[in-house]
């Protein structure tokens, strides 16, 4: 369509040159023509005075020249003839030529621009036809970037954190230097390597490595790129891709998201036939069929290897799968080497206090760490990035922005304060529960309040006394709400969800149930959701099971702070005069330890004059109004 444009701006441009050339020849012969033409009656008094000496006859036109060498021009009336034979008396010299037709510049333009102009149409047209043809034929070709010399500059000094998995890569990346090193000894190259991991670990990353390190072509691709809506248009972009490979053998084939076209077959409602389907049936015979693919290596990513077809998965055609981990300390230590090595840091910053404070983050998440800390440093005007940049970059990107334009009213502050400290004093009194870092009565994100526990080391398996000790403090806030002020509000409501899920995995999933036993419930897949194959005996049992639990837990943690209502009256307080406290500032608020002075009407241990009896009298039958929408409270 733009084409068609360009190509009709441009024949309209060349007929105004054209169109502006004829009228400056017409001003031009006018002109002329104005300046020496005299009246006929001028003419006819020098006939007959005998002062013309010669004339040309032309049609209409009489061209002279006078007896004094004087030039004329001037056109005779239709039919008036007498004059020539005035001239023939009078003995001018007169001379007769056949009338002119139109100038050549019209004749041109009337005989071939009509041929010109559909001459270009046509050339137009087929130009379309050829595009489109193009577009056609192109349309199940492989969209595969290939890179040759122009591969990426990342190297695997830019990947950090996965140092086992680079050393499994770097002997593909041996192979494909030194083939002969393995196979003199009868190694053959793998044909496929899946990177299996969470999100933001650095699959994509490390494939990029390998096409930095290797001296060979690295063609990349993404798995949804191969399907359409149209039946064997995915099948013939994989035959593509695998001929360009041919073409660059030894090379590396990159396939990202391998899941959008690697799922299991038979799981989708249109059976064997659909388009995903063919298009994994050709990836498999490219993989591992009767054609030959030496030289070939295939490395897919994926986050989701549960759900890839089994004949994906065997030797032969994904002969590796590398799980990709998230990072313990001391790779988010290297990670965030890596990603500050270019950004002015302040004195006070200390990486490792970062990388200690962030367990569970990917390598995605600590790029997205230092860069926010970047630009709240900037926005700070600050000549470096400091260490309180970086704590609030690390809150604002794990528990979400200040919502600073959100008041809240003193009975919601009230509410939210002892939910917190709820959250806080049983994480601080339970053994087994994760470290409190910070608390905070500030709005962020979804959330009127937050809690944030860092565990001291990372976890990689949980005990059955650390998730009743996990449940005790999701329920921390909601028992503190009800002791304190003889209500509960809407606030626990993301509490109870996550609990009650943490229950029933430990029922029908982890075998932490003496009743059910050792017992899995999700124990198959149909069409990729797990199908809970129990009898309904079965199914009540469990129920009863998770309830009994989550009761438990409950009369546990009303009993725990029913027996410390002093501290966690210090501890709501402190947070409702400072808002947000570090783990030390907590230790020195149950304590007491954080008030200069007593409030007025009561002691340390009270807030506002009210003691927490007379608080729970004032708050019975009466609702916290609007107390959010569906609050998200971290425990």
């Amino acid at each position: 369509m733009d084409k068609m444009k360009e190509i009709g701006k441009n024949i309209v441009l060349w007929l105004a040159i054209a169109l502006m050339i004829i009228l400056a020849f017409n001003f031009f012969n006018s002109s002329q023509l104005k300046s020496n033409q005299e009246p006929f009656s001028t003419f006819i008094s020098q006939v007959e005075k005998g002062e013309v000496k010669k004339v040309v006859i032309q049609g209409q036109k009489v061209v002279g020249i006078t007896k004094e060498g004087k030039p004329f021009e001037t056109y005779l009336p239709p039919g008036y003839n007498d004059i020539i034979k005035k001239m023939a008396e009078k003995g001018v010299e007169i001379q007769v030529k056949p009338e002119e037709g139109s100038p050549w510049y019209i004749t041109v333009l009337v005989s071939w621009l009509p041929m010109i102009f559909l001459i270009l149409l046509w050339l137009s047209m087929m130009r379309q036809m050829s595009a489109g043809s193009n577009k056609a034929l192109s349309f199940a070709k492989s969209r595969a970037k290939v890179f040759i010399d122009n591969k990426p500059k990342v190297t695997f000094k830019d990947v950090a954190g996965i140092d086992e998995v680079k050393e499994e890569v770097s002997e593909i990346v041996d192979f494909l230097k030194n083939p002969k090193k393995y196979q003199q000894l009868g190694g053959r190259i793998p044909k496929g390597v899946l990177l299996a991991g969470p999100p933001g670990t650095g699959k994509t990353l490390l494939a990029k490595a390998i096409a930095g390190e290797a001296n060979v072509p690295f063609l990349s691709v993404s798995g949804s790129e191969f399907v359409e809506m149209f039946v064997g248009v995915g099948a013939s972009r994989v035959r593509d891709l695998f001929e360009q490979a041919k073409k660059h053998a030894p090379c590396i084939v990159f396939i990202d998201e391998i899941d959008a076209v690697g799922r299991k077959r038979g799981a989708g409602i249109s059976g064997g036939h659909d388009e995903r389907e063919q298009t994994l049936n050709q990836l498999l015979v490219e993989m591992d069929g009767f054609e030959s693919s030496d030289g070939i290596i295939v490395i897919a990513a994926t986050n989701r290897p549960d759900i890839l077809d089994p004949a994906l998965l065997r030797p032969g055609r994904f002969d590796r799968q590398i799980h990709v981990p998230l990072p313990d300390v001391k790779g988010r230590l290297e990670i965030l080497k890596i990603h500050t090595r270019n950004k002015p840091l302040a004195e006070d910053v200390d990486l490792e206090v970062i990388a200690r404070s962030t367990p569970g983050f990917s390598g995605a998440d600590l790029a997205n760490i230092v860069n926010e800390a970047a630009l709240i440093a900037a926005r700070k005007n600050h000549g470096k990035i400091t260490m309180e940049d970086f704590e609030e970059a690390k809150d604002k990107v794990t528990m979400g922005i200040e919502r600073k334009s959100m008041v809240l009213s003193e009975q919601e502050r009230l509410t939210t304060a002892y939910h917190e400290a709820g959250h806080a004093l049983v994480a601080k009194l339970l053994p087994n529960a994760d470290k409190v870092h910070k608390v905070t009565i500030i709005p962020r994100g979804r959330a009127l309040g937050i809690t944030q526990q860092l565990p001291e080391e990372d976890r990689y398996t949980y005990t059955k006394e650390y998730l009743l000790d996990r449940l005790a403090v999701l329920f921390g806030g909601r028992v503190a709400e009800e002791l304190a002020l003889g209500t509960i509000s809407t606030g626990a409501g993301n509490d109870i969800e996550r609990a009650t899920e943490i229950a029933r995995r430990m029922v029908a999933e982890w075998g932490m149930s003496e009743k059910i036993g050792p017992i899995a419930v999700k124990i198959r897949e149909q069409f990729g959701e797990p199908v809970e194959l129990v009898s309904e005996e079965m199914r009540k049992l469990i129920d009863k099971e998770v309830k009994r639990i989550i009761n438990e837990t409950y009369s546990r943690t009303k009993e725990l702070l029913s027996q410390n209502m002093d501290k966690l009256e210090n501890l709501a307080r402190a947070l409702l005069e400072k808002e947000t406290l570090t783990g030390e500032e907590i230790d020195k608020a149950i304590n007491g330890e954080l008030f200069s002075e007593p409030p007025e009407g009561g002691d340390a241990g009270s807030s506002g004059g009210d003691s927490g009896k007379e608080r729970k009298e004032k708050g019975k039958d009466k609702p916290v109004e609007g107390f959010g929408f569906n609050p998200q409270l971290e425990a």
